[in-house]
């Protein structure tokens, strides 16, 4: 819908839409503070429709604003969800790894979660070293993988029905079911037994 005629309903819809309260942007818009009146305004339909317009806007702006497609989406799980601990670490000469970020990439970058730096004496004296322990963390693989499986529709959410309290769901018949007598639905029901074997025939 367009911007709002009266001018201080349009300003009321902004305010309620840039998450001011409805006092505030009763105030804001020009009138009198009245928490009455500012709550029937609120509900009012046109307002109603303005606010949830506004917000749609705002949203969109936002998401031109930082390039969010499905296609950045996918790309950014892929970094996680393919990421690999060889791409952060080196075998040294004893066969012993040891963690080398020299060659790191910005997308190998995205897969890491966290990265500690501990610095420590180790031993007594004048036996004593300095140690630089590197820690690394990658985001959930398993996670990643399961949320772009889902993006791309390889996976599909199930939802159980049930009735009241977790029981069955209980099925209530209406109208011409309901009213068939029992020799009428035991007829019914061995007809579509037949249609659901190929059996179409009356002849048996």
């Amino acid at each position: 819908m367009p911007v709002l005629k009266n001018a201080r309903h349009e300003k009321f819809a902004q305010g309620l839409a840039g998450g001011k309260t409805a006092d505030e942007a009763y105030e804001l818009a020009g009138f009198k503070p009245n928490r009455g009146n500012a709550s029937r305004l609120k509900s009012n339909e046109n307002i109603l429709k303005r606010i949830e317009e506004i917000k749609a806007a705002v949203t969109e702006r936002a998401i031109e604003k930082l390039a969010v497609t499905k296609e950045r989406i996918v790309e950014e799980l892929a970094k996680i969800g393919f990421s690999n601990m060889l791409d952060y670490m080196r075998a040294g000469p004893d066969g012993d790894p040891y963690l080398d970020f020299s060659g790191l990439t910005r997308d190998q970058a995205a897969a890491l979660s966290e990265v500690t730096v501990e610095d420590f004496k180790d031993g007594r004296g004048e036996d004593a070293r300095d140690v630089r322990r590197v820690k690394f963390k990658l985001h959930d693989k398993k996670g990643a993988l399961v949320d772009l499986a889902k993006l791309l529709g390889y996976v599909v959410d199930k939802h159980e029905v049930t009735g009241k309290n977790g029981g069955a769901v209980q099925i209530k018949h209406s109208g011409a079911l309901a009213d068939m007598t029992a020799e009428e639905r035991a007829f019914l029901r061995q007809m579509v037994e037949r249609r659901a074997t190929g059996n179409n025939s009356d002849d048996e």
